[in-house]
């Protein structure tokens, strides 16, 4: 399958219990001046497991024509009451629309010592060709690297907001596209959002202003789909702010009374890798297995 004009993908919610999972596998054949750094960013897939699920080290270098096995499934994050979802350690944003379907696309996010705010929000303003007014605090940064300072960048190939601004009630904060589209699925930002060219122009085009949106911090994800299947979902804690992963797993299995449906060792497994992939956990999945 061909890379497709977005690297979203489509999947409806299951219900409000089983919250559901978007993505699929499926097969990228690379084109020129791709890497394993830039497929991942397009695709929001961790470089270390889009290795290795192709017998690839993390700094292979790739061929024209060369088939990739990716595997984009996420576990979408349980607000059912808001339009856009955005988990941080995920690094994706999921847009759901009034019929219920659930795009998810990966986002570029504040860095560790400029990071991402955590909390609700309102879509505020559309702006097509925003112009950049450079934070003083950014100028401050450009000042103390060297760099020339900017006050004011206009619309156009070298403006880093491209052509989309998705403007929150959040002063200062936005959802926007890049001209840098290889940051994408990275922590690299001052905080504000980043999104592919492509996706920010289809997303930009479905939201609304005043639609209700919330940014959550949740590394782990774990979610019983409609089939009674349990799925988890592990992403690394880059803020430091989570408590142990595998107390949460089995405080998020016990307040759906799932405790004894997990295979505890697979638990472990997703825990230590923490490369974001769903995995099914289902205690009948693996027999074999004892319980941890």
């Amino acid at each position: 399958m061909a890379l497709a004009v977005s690297a979203a993908q489509e999947a409806p919610i299951g219900s409000t219990t089983a919250r559901g999972m978007t993505g699929q596998r499926f097969s990228y054949t690379v084109k020129p001046g791709d890497s394993l750094t830039l497929v991942s960013a397009r695709f929001g897939v961790d470089v270390a497991g889009l290795a290795d699920l192709n017998g690839l080290t993390a700094g292979a270098g790739l061929r024209v024509g060369q088939p990739l096995a990716i595997d984009n499934r996420h576990l979408i994050p349980d607000r059912p009451d808001r339009a856009i979802v955005i988990n941080i350690p995920q690094r994706m944003l999921f847009h759901r629309a009034a019929d219920g379907t659930v795009r998810a696309y990966p986002v570029g996010l504040g860095r560790p010592t400029w990071p991402t705010f955590i909390g609700r929000f309102t879509v505020a303003s559309l702006e097509t060709d925003p112009v950049w007014d450079v934070p003083p605090s950014i100028q401050a940064e450009m000042r103390r690297t060297g760099k020339p300072v900017l006050t004011r960048v206009m619309p156009g190939p070298t403006n880093p907001l491209g052509a989309f601004w998705i403007g929150l009630d959040r002063p200062g904060y936005g959802i926007h596209g890049t001209n840098a589209p290889a940051s994408i699925y990275r922590f690299q930002t001052h905080g504000c959002i980043r999104l592919h060219p492509n996706d920010v122009t289809r997303l930009f085009h479905e939201v609304a202003v005043g639609a209700a949106g919330e940014i959550v911090y949740e590394p782990l994800l774990l979610v019983q789909m409609r089939d009674g299947r349990i799925w988890l979902g592990a992403h690394p804690d880059v803020y430091r702010r989570a408590r142990d992963p595998l107390v949460v797993a089995r405080q998020l299995a016990s307040q759906d009374e799932l405790e004894g449906e997990i295979d505890w060792l697979a638990v472990r497994e997703v825990l230590r890798a923490k490369r974001g992939t769903p995995v099914d956990v289902t205690w009948s999945a693996a027999p074999a297995r004892r319980k941890g």
